[in-house]
């Protein structure tokens, strides 16, 4: 959709990337770092400097207690630690339980580990899972749950209790969770966020997957990492090793300083995307979307059918057309695509003029 949306000359709100700058301080370190000539590999499962940092961030926000030397591994990206993990920790004709909608790695992540994926659905308004049909979900093949909170698509922001749900089956079944959690600081309406690592019985069965795109607007650098105990992270550095040897060296340092910013940074990024969430929402409503406003992240899921008759992919190419606004078709985040089509997603991750463009397109068009 994105170069779609180049094609047309529209307002991109599809793909989950800013369109701002990344914070100045971060950038600056980068530059100091390349001309230290920190440009050769950093230790394949990540530069020591930012190792630490994590595990301090993850021991104080997360409240998981974290080892540098030996329970972190800095990938290309959260989307390398997640098929990292599975590659390590999945074996051919194992089951992995996803949530649906899913974030569209997730499911080829389970083929490509020789996995088959299991899903169970996340329904709106407020995307909540039925315990029963979770709980069926779980069998004898069951090797690993994926489970991604704030969530992308629908920004669901699991509770604790659910969690705690989630926890129970996985210590009853003897299952690992793999967890993506890159967008733990993007919260909305004082909602809190709960790692699964945490809860009782979990800390050595989870692997903990963030990183820096999405808190440090830095989706380009492609800097990720999971957190986990020995056991689990021994054979993930392997897999990393092989998939990428390792992550950018220079990126590396300025993740490291990234890292540290202080709580005005984070309650800033609260308060910006609060506002931006708030004004998406209020257009998408106002033009007659059914909109399921987010807890978490930065997308807003909404239902087209009071708009039109087509299915997903034909409204997203007539939205765009000729300079619209380009969204990302629900049906790319369901196994089967026909439960996606009342479906689109637009990305508020833009500068305010980006989203007033998008509004009064959206109000040319719809309203």
């Amino acid at each position: 959709m994105s170069r779609v949306c180049r094609a047309e000359g529209g307002v991109n709100l599809a793909q989950g990337f800013p369109d701002f700058a990344a914070p100045a301080p971060m950038k600056a370190a980068a530059s100091r770092a390349i001309e230290a000539d920190i440009n050769q590999y950093a230790v394949t499962w990540g530069a020591p400097r930012l190792r630490e940092a994590i595990a301090r961030r993850t021991a104080a926000y997360n409240g998981i207690p974290t080892d540098a030397e030996t329970d972190v591994t800095v990938c290309c990206g959260a989307t390398e630690a997640m098929i990292a993990a599975l590659l390590a920790t999945v074996d051919p004709g194992d089951e992995v339980i996803v949530f649906e909608p899913f974030y569209e790695n997730y499911g080829p992540d389970c083929v490509l580990a020789g996995a088959a994926p299991r899903f169970v659905s996340l329904r709106a308004p407020d995307w909540s899972f039925d315990p029963a049909e979770l709980a069926a979900a779980f069998g004898p093949r069951t090797r690993a749950i994926i489970v991604n909170t704030p969530h992308n698509p629908t920004g669901k922001v699991l509770s604790r209790a659910e969690l705690e749900l989630i926890a129970g089956l996985c210590v009853e079944h003897d299952v690992l969770a793999i967890t993506d959690e890159i967008y733990e600081y993007i919260l909305y309406d004082g909602r809190e966020h709960v790692s699964l690592a945490t809860l009782p019985g979990m800390a050595e069965r989870t692997v903990t997957i963030s990183g820096l795109s999405k808190t440090w607007s830095a989706t380009g650098w492609r800097i990720g990492w999971c957190v986990a105990q020995p056991e689990l992270t021994a054979p993930i550095r392997k897999v990393h090793d092989f998939l990428t040897v390792g992550a950018a060296a220079p990126l590396q340092e300025a993740a490291a300083d990234a890292l540290g910013f202080g709580d005005e940074y984070f309650a800033r990024l609260a308060v910006d995307y609060t506002a931006r969430r708030d004004a998406l929402v209020s257009v998408l409503e106002e033009v007659g979307f059914e909109v399921f406003a987010p807890g978490g992240a930065y997308y807003a899921m909404v239902d087209i059918r009071r708009h039109t008759e087509l299915d997903d992919v034909a409204f997203a190419m007539e939205l765009v057309r000729g300079g619209g606004v380009a969204t990302v078709p629900g049906s790319s985040f369901f196994a089967d695509p026909r439960d996606g089509r009342h479906l689109i997603r637009f990305c508020f991750a833009k500068r305010s003029e980006t989203l007033e463009s998008a509004a009064t397109i959206l109000r040319e068009r719809l309203g």
